[in-house]
């Protein structure tokens, strides 16, 4: 899932023809094997493909290949040839030629360059401007490297981010049709992973649901945090280009110009967008554990889909194990790794060094194909979720009434008993039925001083534990994903 390189040459993944095995379901096609010969030289070179093919999807490896990737630079030179010649540096026939004759190259083509030069913007600007004729002598003319990468990692940012986007909204319409769907649907709550008070399925669901929203805000909001652009050359002085020539690109490429910046962007920007990200995952991971304990067998409250012809075990064949949710919580923890990354990239010597840019190369394509792909197994895992109401009820009862306890004591307190008596006489209770197997109301039925002083039948009303719940799924309600596709 990343474009593998230790330094600022063109990334090449380096794979084995044991991962041939996991190029199933729809997914991205393995890359052409490509192997490191010396320092930054490759016998073969293809598109960028991901280390791990299992868990990228076709639509967003296309935004991190190689290909997209020389695309978005070709684009930011010819914003700027543009911009050039808005203000008269050039003709507008000079910039018009230019646009007609450059072609984005071919990763081979930079990869064959940057043999020699070692510099793989260097690389990308020969390929192109040597088509060029004369009028080559303006491609690249008053940028540094950076304004070029750092403006078209930007562009990459919102294709990809977009794509995350629109897999939240997937995700987040499927939990709440769900959660609407099981609105009444009768649950135990657990606490400490023991049973405390009855909730519904659908309440659990929806509070998945909100956070859900909220990740959507908070990786919204650091997706547009990077759609700026830098053409503030090599200190962020602007001493080879005017900041008009920053305005009209980056207005042409649908950015805003960075307010400040030094040779490159300030990196709080990608640590936020890592961390948005991370969070995601998190949530993810979050919901995805709660499917794990609920499908242990002890529990069987859901489970996940099991297609016709699956097999869960190599060697048991009546398992149904949650690999999908488990798959879920173990990219989580990679996801949060290169959310560490970004905030280690935050600290770079002066106006810039180069450390961070080796470490974008694997975070940023990973964590972005990694959230991809467990929103849209989220999301089908949600859309066919096998929910069991009568197991739920059956789990329920297994306390003989327990989760009754609460609303005894108050009930006790109501009627003028001090609640530390209150609690002991209810405690003394609920310690034997636990401990006997007995069940806790025929217990509290069986003691005359309690069932004097309070009505036993409006305590003991699974009614009360769910009279509330329409509160909360009108709240759900408030909250609209998105239809369309939110991409500019």
């Amino acid at each position: 899932m990343c474009q593998l390189c230790a330094c600022a040459g063109v990334g090449v993944g380096v794979r084995g023809s044991t991962f041939a095995a996991h190029l199933t379901d729809g997914l991205a096609p393995a890359p052409t094997v490509a192997l490191r010969t010396s320092w930054g030289a490759t016998e073969r070179v293809t598109r960028i493909g991901p280390v791990i093919a299992r868990y990228s999807r076709p639509e967003m490896t296309r935004v991190w290949s190689d290909e997209a990737k020389l695309a978005s630079w070709l684009a930011v030179e010819l914003a700027v040839v543009d911009a050039w010649a808005q203000i008269g540096a050039i003709s507008a026939e000079t910039a018009s030629a230019i646009r007609a004759r450059a072609v984005v190259p071919s990763p081979e083509r930079v990869a064959e360059i940057e043999r020699k030069t070692n510099h793989d913007v260097a690389a990308f600007v020969d390929a192109v401007a040597g088509d060029l004729g004369d009028d080559g002598r303006w491609f690249h003319y008053g940028l540094t490297s950076s304004d070029v990468l750092d403006t078209a990692l930007a562009l990459t940012v919102q294709d990809g981010g977009g794509i995350v986007l629109d897999g939240i909204d997937r995700a987040l319409r499927a939990v709440m049709d769900r959660a609407e769907e099981h609105r009444d649907t009768l649950t135990i709550g657990r606490t400490h992973g023991v049973h405390a008070e009855p909730t519904t399925f659908g309440l659990k669901l929806a509070g998945w649901a909100f956070q859900l929203d909220r990740d959507r805000r908070r990786v919204g909001a650091a997706v547009e945090g990077l759609r700026v652009g830098k053409m503030s050359g090599a200190v962020g002085t602007y001493a080879a280009a005017p900041p008009e020539i920053e305005r009209l690109a980056c207005e042409a490429l649908g950015l805003e110009p960075a307010p400040s910046s030094t040779q490159i962007l300030q990196r709080d920007r990608h640590a936020e967008l890592l961390s948005a990200l991370a969070l995601l995952a998190s949530s993810l991971e979050r919901f995805a554990l709660e499917v794990r304990h609920l499908a242990r067998t002890e529990v069987r409250e859901v489970e996940e889909p099991f297609a016709e012809g699956q097999k869960g075990s190599s060697a048991m064949p009546h398992k149904r194990n949650p690999i999908v949710a488990e798959r879920i919580c173990g990219l989580a923890r990679v996801v949060r790794g290169h959310a560490q990354v970004g905030h280690e990239n935050v600290a770079l010597w002066h106006e810039r060094d180069i450390s961070h840019s080796s470490a974008e190369r694997v975070v940023l394509p990973d964590a972005f194909l990694a959230v991809d792909y467990m929103l849209d197994r989220f999301a089908r895992l949600v859309e066919g979720l096998v929910v069991r109401p009568e197991r739920m009820r059956e789990n329920l009862e297994a306390t003989g009434g327990l989760f009754f306890s609460q609303r005894l004591l108050l009930a006790l307190v109501d009627s003028g008993l001090d609640r530390d008596s209150a609690y002991r006489a209810v405690q003394r209770h609920a310690m034997r039925a636990w401990d006997e197997g007995l069940d806790f109301r025929e217990l509290v039925r069986g003691d005359a001083e309690l069932a004097a002083r309070v009505d036993l039948d409006a305590v003991f009303d699974l009614g009360a534990f769910t009279e509330h719940v329409d509160v909360v799924l009108a709240r759900l309600r408030s909250i609209q994903p998105q239809e369309e596709s939110v991409r500019a």
